[in-house]
């Protein structure tokens, strides 16, 4: 068997990032990964994304997680919590479960940043013939204009930085041990929230930010310029980002754009509508996380 993936970097009308104060490298400088999985299997190919997504509901103490699955086949889901040392919390049983915990240990930023991790299985005849899991953070939000961000309950002051992933001499090809020295540098200065400027990131920085308690912005490159063939590039996109990626307890917000008024407001009349039909799509896809965008020129008055 032969395997062919073929990338293209040239200038183009259709395809974002096309225009920014940032360097575009080109090639794949990520790792790829051959998922080797059985005939019945969860479902891995809508947009790249895992094949479970884990809703969770604070109720007072206690919460309501609801895990959501695709499969291949007809056969069975069964669905385990697990508390961060591995014991079984709560388990259910369907392609739609919620799970009910009992005192939950809520996600609360760099304090304490607990992951619960959700196991699913796939049973065909009784026998378990694939499997998915994913962490998760329990935790409740909200931003009120007055009083700023909130954080289970009680007011949580962001710090924060604007994360790029290049590093000097290798550009965006960084490694593992780049992350984590981005995250130590993060750390150390005290900052406690991450805008993902200016597009997707890896996956390993997206768990650090769970794991270190990172409040997250989570944007695409819909940046600087817009493209009037790009629009369902952006939203390609933006569904790409939120169903890859929503599943982690950090993100609570979700970019629309950025400064993408920068080269003049030839284009608003499109601008303005690839963002509301952006907006709308992402309200449907996660009602549960906030929208933004990073504004430039606020002069020409998005009414």
């Amino acid at each position: 068997n032969k395997i062919v993936v073929k990338v293209d970097n040239s200038k183009n009308d259709r395809v974002y990032p096309q225009m920014a104060d940032f360097t575009f490298y080109g090639g794949i400088y990520r790792d790829v990964e051959l998922l080797v999985v059985n005939k019945a299997h969860f479902d891995l190919d809508y947009h790249g994304g895992p094949g479970i997504a884990v809703t969770p509901e604070v109720k007072g103490s206690d919460a309501d997680i609801r895990v959501e699955t695709w499969k291949n086949v007809e056969g069975d889901v069964r669905v385990i919590l697990l508390d961060a040392e591995g014991n079984q919390v709560s388990e259910g049983n369907g392609t739609n479960a919620v799970l009910n915990v009992k005192n939950v240990h809520l996600w609360d930023g760099v304090a304490d940043p607990y992951l619960y991790t959700v196991k699913a299985e796939l049973l065909v005849n009784g026998k378990v013939v694939d499997e998915v899991s994913t962490t998760c953070g329990v935790r409740y939000y909200k931003f009120d204009p007055d009083k700023g961000f909130y954080l289970n309950g009680r007011p949580y002051n962001l710090h924060g930085v604007s994360r790029h992933q290049d590093f000097k001499g290798i550009g965006n090809a960084i490694t593992k041990e780049h992350h984590d020295k981005d995250m130590e540098l993060i750390r150390e200065i005290g900052a406690n929230t991450v805008r993902l400027a200016h597009y997707q990131h890896d996956q390993y920085f997206y768990d650090l930010c769970d794991e270190r308690g990172m409040v997250v912005w989570a944007e695409i490159p819909y940046i600087s310029e817009h493209l009037a063939n790009g629009n369902d590039n952006t939203i390609s996109q933006m569904k790409e980002l939120i169903i890859q990626n929503y599943n982690h307890p950090c993100i609570v917000m979700w970019g629309l754009s950025n400064e993408i008024t920068i080269s003049g407001a030839s284009k608003k009349k499109q601008m303005l509508e690839n963002h509301r039909v952006l907006q709308k799509m992402v309200k449907e896809m996660d009602p549960s996380r906030v929208t933004t965008l990073a504004c430039y020129a606020v002069a020409l008055h998005w009414e």
